[in-house]
């Protein structure tokens, strides 16, 4: 039990806040305070803990996550009096010097400035104005506002960003040049920089109609569905290993390779969902429908002997928790495994209904099965599992079918024989990939704080959270199939929250930040969006366009807000750090597997296949020696698979192939939104030496060496430059790259060993033909130009 002098003041801990605002007698003609921009927020961090939706631990039965409770008469008092600063409790308490009523209480080591005190005094005597979470209110359409300038807007998006611009007093910043706009677009579009001729012809033209056109062409490259899947795989934590003791390899590949095929055929979205959380369960499911049910088996899993079975039911069921209602809802589920949550109106009863949905997948074979050579074995057996061709193996097939049906038998005899001795091996190529079969459903109890050992819990059936509705079904238990549609339903369902949290997901893909930036919660521990109206649009534009993920981003990329330069002075910068007014675009480095690509790229060493089982390039000899059960030696690739593209690299949870690692690529041990994005002497020091980075430089100074149209040095370096960003070197970068030229003859003349270790690093030919001390400076000429910010930064 706490004393009554606690429990009032736990009552107003509400007023522990972090915001900035006039003094309360100076509102003046301020705009008046949005109760989810500024209060909700603030009340989330420091008061739902203890006066929120956890009943468990909620003190003096106060929630001031609810106004009904926060504006209670409490016998002649109440916390929070509607446009009377002098009857609000709150108040009385967060201006109190007495250690015993104080306001948060000095043991919580907060402080309330004067500031924060004067924001909830302006908001009391406005009215204290409530609303409901804005996140969980379905997306509605906002009439786009009127601006004074008009030349601007290209859509609508730029009529939300220019009318905030111009509220604030701020002009929105000039176009970026031709160059990079083409960079900024192809980096965003399709991972990779643009060809040359490609940046020459927009160069030549860069009118809206070259624009658009340019947009459509990266919408259709086969790469684009490469680049929106590095997306989706982090999100739903695609890896080629098992993440738990041994990081055992599994098979999963093809379920890469579908999400890739899904994006380039622009599937919309809302089938994309049924598909993975519940292929298994359509009529007549398709092959690439059980392949798609893969993302139900992309959680790690352990295969250690001594496993205890339904501590792992817990774990697993816990861990699909976590990730659907993060990918698909924007929800911090996982924090009701122990407890209600303390901060979003989601139960512990919540979490285990929730997870009820997925206790019919029959994926428990090796959890019976943990011992002996099974679990030491990689890949591991995960059962069930499918021998397939992946979607664009069978496309290949189909593709020497009609061949074959084109030629003549008796004209073509050898050639329709070569065909029918390709077709016998690709259909011979089955690869096995974990699937999704139903089977009986577990029993599921809401385990007490968590402990998978208490089985006095209460038994509970498939639910969606109970205050975003119900969808039990009258004859039968609901199942995934009813999840998936209700996740996408926009009538009945949250199809509206899950299309606003989708496209909010897809604007930090163009910008780099999201509209609301915490992308994975859109709860109380968020942060509000900055453009609320404008997120609204664009989550019911994704609706009535039937959830066409293409259409989205040619809207955004088709704004003149995306068109923007990110160069800023230092007045913007100081008033807007983290661009939330959208006054200019953002420059960011690029992810690392898309500099990888960039390199390869560049070299001419990118081999753009598409599709394929997960590649090995090099890395540190030995990198997996404390890798055990079963011990294992990392062989890479040595042929031209090793030069594909980075969402293809096998991503081994454990012992992430160091070059990803330090250029801040997740371990997809759990959904990854958005990654963080460090500079650390580590990063540069990777792409200066990483095996594949110098051989990279091998063959980049092989391609200009044996440039017949750059056949001298200024010639050659201008060539090189422009390959790497898409323009010619300033006079003082070119000079630089001049001197490292010279520089590095003379070292190479004089240390020709050394220069032979150099070129000797690589698992290739390439560039053999030529002087080994030539080829040696420039390739270090070329490790320069590859390692220049502007090569690897997105601006």
């Amino acid at each position: 039990m706490v004393n009554s002098s606690l429990l009032a003041r736990l009552c107003l801990f509400g007023a522990m806040v972090a915001y900035h605002i006039d003094c309360a007698d100076c509102f003046g003609d301020q705009a008046p305070v949005d109760f989810n921009r500024d209060i909700r927020p603030l009340l989330s961090e420091n008061c739902f803990a203890c006066h929120g939706p956890d009943s468990a631990t909620r003190e003096a039965d106060l929630r001031l996550d609810q106004e009904d409770s926060a504006k209670e008469d409490r016998g002649g008092y109440a916390a929070i009096v509607a446009e009377d600063v002098s009857l609000s409790e709150l108040v009385r308490r967060i201006e109190s010097s007495d250690e015993d009523e104080q306001m948060p209480p000095p043991e919580m080591g907060k402080h309330l400035t004067g500031e924060k005190i004067a924001l909830f005094k302006r908001w009391i005597s406005e009215g204290a104005v409530w609303s409901p979470a804005w996140s969980y209110v379905p997306p509605k359409w906002w009439r786009p506002p009127v601006t004074n300038q008009t030349d601007w807007n290209r859509n609508w998006i730029d009529q939300f960003v220019l009318a905030k611009l111009e509220a604030e007093d701020l002009p929105p910043s000039q176009q970026v040049d031709p160059v990079t706009l083409v960079r900024r677009l192809s980096f965003d579009l399709t991972g990779l920089p643009p060809e040359p001729e490609v940046v020459d012809k927009f160069v030549a033209d860069p009118s809206d109609k070259a624009y658009e056109r340019l947009v459509d062409e990266f919408l259709a490259s086969p790469h684009y569905g490469e680049r929106m899947a590095m997306m989706w795989l982090d999100l739903v934590r695609y890896a080629d290993s098992v993440g738990y003791h041994g990081d055992q390899e599994h098979n999963i590949w093809p379920y890469r390779d579908y999400v890739i095929h899904a994006f380039n055929g622009n599937m919309r979205f809302d089938e994309f969902t049924r598909e993975q959380l519940a292929g298994d369960l359509l009529p007549d499911s398709t092959e690439d429908q059980v392949i798609a049910t893969g993302y139900n088996r992309l959680l790690q899993t352990s295969h250690e002997g001594g496993i205890q079975l339904k501590e792992y039911r817990a774990i697993y069921l816990a861990d699909r928790v976590r990730n659907v209602s993060q990918v698909w809802m924007g929800a911090t589920m996982g924090c009701c495994q122990c407890h209600d949550h303390k901060y979003d109106p989601y139960s512990a009863r919540d979490f285990y209904a929730m997870g009820a949905f997925f206790a019919d997948i029959d994926d428990e074979w090796h959890l019976r099965n943990p011992s002996g050579a099974v679990g030491n074995t990689s890949p591991t057996v995960r059962k069930p599992e499918k021998d397939v061709l992946s979607v664009y193996q069978r496309e290949e097939l189909a593709s020497v079918d009609r061949q074959i049906a084109s030629l003549d038998s008796e004209k073509d005899a050898e050639q329709i024989a070569n065909l029918l001795a390709q077709r016998e091996a690709l259909a011979a190529a089955k690869s096995p990939t974990m699937i999704t079969e139903s089977t009986d459903p577990r029993e599921v109890r809401l385990l007490g704080r968590g402990d998978w050992q208490d089985e006095s819990g209460e038994i509970v059936t498939p639910a969606i959270p109970d205050f975003l509705g119900d969808i039990s079904q009258e004859n039968r238990r609901a199942n995934r199939l009813d999840l998936a549609n209700w996740l996408t339903d926009p009538e009945s369902g949250a199809g509206g929250l899950t299309a606003r949290v989708m496209v909010n997901r897809y604007w930090a893909l163009m910008f780099g930040e999201g509209l609301a930036r915490v992308l994975d919660d859109f709860g109380g521990q968020g942060e509000p969006p900055s453009h609320p109206e404008l997120l609204d649009n664009l989550a019911v534009e994704y609706l009535e366009n039937g959830w066409d993920t293409k259409h989205m981003i040619k809207l955004i990329a088709m704004s003149n807000a995306y068109r923007q330069t990110a160069v800023a002075d230092d007045s913007l910068r100081t008033r807007d750090p983290l661009n939330r007014l959208v006054a200019r675009q953002n420059r960011f480095r690029l992810p690392a597997e898309m500099i990888r690509d960039t390199t390869l790229a560049v070299s001419g060493l990118l081999v753009d296949k598409i599709g394929g089982r997960s590649v090995r390039p090099m890395q540190p000899a030995h990198y997996y020696q404390n890798l055990n059960f079963p011990e294992r030696e990392y062989e890479p690739d040595t042929g031209n698979e090793q030069w594909r593209r980075g969402v293809y690299m096998h991503w081994q949870r454990t012992f992430l192939h160091p070059m990803l690692k330090a250029l801040d690529a997740p371990t997809r041990e759990e959904c990854t939104a958005h990654r963080p994005k460090s500079n650390t002497a580590l990063a540069a020091l990777v792409l200066l030496n990483d095996p594949n980075s110098v051989e990279a430089a091998r063959a980049f100074a092989s391609r200009i060496l044996s440039n017949e149209m750059a056949p001298d040095d200024n010639e050659r370096i201008e060539c090189a430059f422009r390959e790497a960003v898409s323009r010619l070197p300033d006079d003082r970068q070119y000079q630089v790259l001049a001197d490292l030229l010279s520089e590095s003859r003379s070292y190479c003349a004089a240390n020709p060993l050394a220069c032979e270790e150099l070129l000797g690093v690589g698992m290739s030919t390439v560039g053999k033909e030529h002087p080994p001390e030539e080829l040696a400076s420039w390739t270090t000429v070329c490790r320069a130009i590859l390692n220049m910010s502007e090569t690897t930064t997105r601006n």
